[in-house]
């Protein structure tokens, strides 16, 4: 019913496999195959050859491949209503929106969702997750007993309130507080109370715990208490109360979990006539009716013309916030050195030098790739706490990346005073620079990419990959690019193809991966090339007649898709496991229809980026995507979420899904009466005979 995501792209897009032949023929060689003899030994002589990569860091020889399960089959028209996996392998429930994570009962699906009862249960949509062992258990019970974060994205309203007509519906400030508690993040403490028995929700927990859309938190770095964080409600700008849209994540070596926020624009609107953008809303995309939601029209804090004048509240929202999950009396903070965007993650590395880098995409058309660098070395590896207390992420760089048609790649700082970035072209200091991270981004000729999204390491190497997911403004007519001034409004622009994003209309999506100079985080230069272009072998369209006369308009052109193993298109969530296997999640339309008839609905592949091989490990049931993947430290049991099944339901919340209520991937808390609506919830995969996932 509502999307979170304004730049999804259900058209029907063609891609352009000449375009590619104008990039570097040796970077495409390496994208189809191995990582290459030049690129290891850029990492300076790791010791690690193919063979050792293969083999993994979970035993075997170096003559097992690294992924050892037979694919899924594509979960095509008429569509099966379950999460599928490997033979081999069994999916159950785990946790879903509604389930108690501590005290109290279950919520009844077949009833409206009050504040109360969110406040002390599983949030709705959820997406990106960790699994933090217990750090005072030993390792091996680590496998068994944890704690998984995760995030609350964001929700349908219609199935939070239990009603078909909520757009016609009167608004009570119940009801947005009801959804603002569906939001945020998840504590959850998980066990297992046997090595072969099912993963569980302990219950009662003194670690569970709900951060939510009214959480108490902190600003801190360089733009906390700046004037345009000020409100009546917090004439200091050092409290805000809340995080919204969570989607990706992160972790860090000391401990902490990162949630990041994504569209949270969508929910500000106002009923004030007069209304228009501002330069500085037009560039983030806030506007007079949001997404839908209708928040402002009960609670002043999302009207953005409160009283008549222009709110401050759309820039408290924004950043990567800190939580530490162990302590559940800690306060969270927003970290404003890492800049405020479409945060789709914030992906930590340390590398030999104990330099410490935050990796992170702004998720919208024609957006950018960002790094933050730390001027804080990391310290005592095992003295975590005063490495989350010394605040790592409140002094540093951030630079924003130049993707060059060579190949090479440059890191450009976004330092008041530095390129441009003077109180003459609007920003007044360090603090502006961060709040206007999108604009200071424009202002020095940073590359637009197609909608940067998660990002992930390889835990031997320290290559970076990150997803491109779709773009259906590349190429289009007429050309034109994100304004040096930034006034260019929230995914308009229609910029020409370019080396590192080269199909127009681009449908599908792409990976584009990267290895920082001498493998030091720290560097301000990079080589770059694209590890793969999604899409279906079996496709050819005709490009109309809006794309570029004479390039594009008019032409019939093929989807090369993956050429070594499963198709799949809109790679979304990213992760490496500690074998060095990519997992890639999907965020495509999830009803296998058009585009994606071949493709079927959304799932989850996975990846030897020494070979280029791909398999397809999961599919999710319909109008689902697939959000957040991470293992036990042995491997052996992944956890994954399954956003919004049944999702652009109209006049029956379970006309394209029952999913997980149906029981087809184990017993839930469905209610008494069967399935009332579908519900967003955690899967747990194990294999039966008890080994790696993957393997």
């Amino acid at each position: 019913m509502f999307s979170n995501d304004e730049s999804n792209n259900p058209s029907n897009n063609p891609s352009m496999q000449d375009v590619i032949d104008t990039c570097n023929h040796q970077r495409r060689t390496l994208l189809k195959g191995s990582i290459g003899v030049a690129t290891w030994a850029a990492f300076g002589g790791m010791g690690l050859s193919t063979g050792a990569l293969a083999k993994g860091g979970q035993g075997g020889s170096a003559a097992e491949p690294l992924i050892g399960f037979t694919p899924v089959s594509a979960n095509i028209l008429p569509m099966t209503d379950m999460v599928s996996v490997p033979v081999g392998y069994s999916a159950r429930v785990f946790v879903a929106w509604g389930d108690a994570i501590s005290n109290g009962a279950n919520w009844d699906p077949a009833t409206a969702m009050t504040e109360a009862q969110q406040l002390q249960s599983y949030g709705a949509h959820t997406d990106g997750m960790h699994f933090f062992p217990f750090p005072t258990e030993p390792a091996r019970t680590g496998n068994m007993h944890g704690l998984l974060v995760s995030n609350s994205e964001y929700n349908d309203p219609g199935l939070v309130h239990h009603t078909t007509s909520y757009v016609s519906d009167a608004m009570t400030a119940e009801r947005v507080d009801a959804q603002l508690a569906a939001h945020g993040v998840n504590v959850v403490e998980a066990f297992r109370p046997a090595r072969n028995g099912d993963w569980m929700v302990k219950r009662p927990s003194r670690l569970a715990r709900r951060i939510t859309g009214k959480t108490p938190m902190l600003m801190s770095g360089p733009a906390a208490g700046h004037a345009m964080l000020q409100t009546p409600a917090d004439p200091s700008g050092m409290r805000v109360l809340g995080t919204l849209n969570n989607c990706a994540h992160g972790h860090t070596p000391w401990g902490t979990y990162l949630t990041c926020e994504e569209n949270w624009n969508g929910y500000f609107g106002t009923a004030d006539a007069a209304f228009v953008q501002t330069p500085h809303e037009k560039r983030y995309g806030v506007s007079k009716g949001g997404f839908g939601y209708r928040w402002h029209e009960a609670d002043p804090r999302f009207d953005v013309r409160a009283g008549g004048q222009t709110s401050n509240e759309t820039n408290r929202f924004g950043w990567v916030v800190e939580i530490d999950p162990f302590d559940p009396k800690s306060t969270p903070v927003k970290r404003t050195a890492l800049g405020r965007i479409k945060h789709e993650g914030a992906w930590v590395v340390v590398d030999d030098h104990n330099s410490i880098a935050v990796y992170m995409g702004d998720d919208e058309r024609n957006e950018y790739v960002y790094k933050f660098v730390s001027a804080r070395p990391f310290g005592n590896h095992g003295d975590d706490r005063s490495n989350h207390y010394r605040n790592h992420l409140d002094d540093g760089t951030l630079y924003v990346a130049r993707f060059n048609a060579d190949g090479s790649g440059e890191w450009l700082p976004l330092v008041w005073g530095q390129n441009g970035l003077t109180l003459e072209n609007g920003f007044a200091d360090q603090g502006e620079v961060l709040i206007k991270t999108r604009q200071a981004a424009d202002r020095l000729g940073a590359t637009m990419m197609d909608r940067p999204e998660w990002g992930a390491v390889h835990p031997m190497t320290r290559e970076v990959y990150m997803t491109m997911t779709n773009n259906s403004r590349r190429g289009n007519t007429p050309v034109s690019s994100n304004q040096a001034d930034g006034t260019t409004g929230a995914a308009s622009a229609n910029p020409a193809v370019d080396a590192a994003n080269p199909r127009p209309d681009n449908d599908y999506g792409h990976i584009v991966r990267w290895r920082e100079a001498g493998n030091r985080v720290t560097a301000t230069t990079f080589e770059w090339d694209l590890f793969v272009q999604a899409g279906d072998k079996a496709t050819a369209k005709t490009l109309g007649a809006t794309y570029t006369p004479g390039e594009f308009g008019g032409q019939t052109v093929g989807y090369e898709g993956n050429i070594n193993g499963d198709d799949f298109g809109a790679p979304d969530g990213l992760w490496f496991d500690a074998d060095g296997r990519l997992w890639i999640q999907t965020d495509q339309a999830g009803d296998a229809q058009g585009d994606w008839a071949n493709i079927g609905g959304n799932g989850m592949m996975c990846a030897d980026v020494t070979t280029g091989e791909t398999r397809r490990f999961l599919t999710a049931p319909p109008h689902a995507e697939v959000t957040g993947v991470v293992t036990t430290p042995d491997g052996k049991s992944m956890f994954v979420g399954i956003q919004h099944p049944g999702e652009d339901w109209t006049t029956s919340f379970t006309q394209n899904s029952t999913w997980p209520d149906n029981g087809a991937n184990g017993p839930t808390t469905a209610s008494a009466s069967g399935p009332a609506k579908p519900r967003s919830a955690v899967v747990v995969i194990t294999k039966d005979d008890g080994g790696v996932i993957g393997s």
